[in-house]
């Protein structure tokens, strides 16, 4: 009986180890805060910065946007008749609330089969990635936080239709990440020394 006991405590507490700290950050407008207290997002967005050219700041500012920093961040559950669960919205998860199918495709073509969503330096490496292609595709320069931002979402056929148009909501959030990413660009600079 106590070989059993010992066996699921060990399993317990090994269990235990390989939870992260998905929560987020303290200070959330405050980029040099940000990186001061989790020097592992500092290192994963200039991996991304140095590999694919995105800046620091518009990377954060898609970040806080899509997850608020929270590593395991999901869309909310869909009710039916206001009581029974349908599911969740969407697949969307993670820091970067990469879709199934679109984080498939990632790992896929960037042959990094072991990259995870809660992940910060995956999900940088994704979203470095997917702004690359978006430049391609849809000629927006890669600092471009706003329009950057109306891809991410729309996709990029979703934007050269130009579905954000009639989506007045979209584009004011739009508006708000490219905000935000100047506010962080203007924070980086009095702490580049982080990155």
């Amino acid at each position: 009986m106590s070989r059993v006991f010992c066996a699921l405590l060990c399993i317990v507490l090994l269990s235990s180890c390989g939870s992260g700290n998905y929560s987020a950050p303290r200070n959330l407008d405050n980029a040099c805060s940000i990186l001061r207290e989790r020097p592992t997002y500092a290192r994963a967005f200039a991996a991304t910065e140095r590999k694919y050219g995105v800046p620091v700041h518009v990377q954060m500012a898609t970040i806080y946007q899509e997850s608020k920093f929270i590593g395991n961040a999901r869309t909310p559950f869909r009710y039916a008749l206001g009581i029974i669960p349908m599911g969740r919205q969407s697949s969307a998860y993670g820091y970067s609330q990469a879709l199934d199918g679109t984080w498939d495709e990632y790992r896929q073509e960037t042959g990094r089969r072991g990259a995870r969503r809660n992940n910060i330096r995956d999900a940088a490496d994704f979203m470095g990635w997917y702004m690359t292609l978006t430049r391609e595709r849809n000629g927006i320069p890669l600092g471009d936080a706003r329009n950057q931002y109306l891809a991410y979402h729309e996709g990029h056929t979703g934007y050269n239709r130009g579905s954000y148009r009639n989506k007045s909501w979209l584009v004011a959030v739009s508006n708000s990440v490219g905000a935000r990413a100047a506010m962080y660009r203007s924070q980086l600079r009095g702490c580049s020394r982080l990155i």
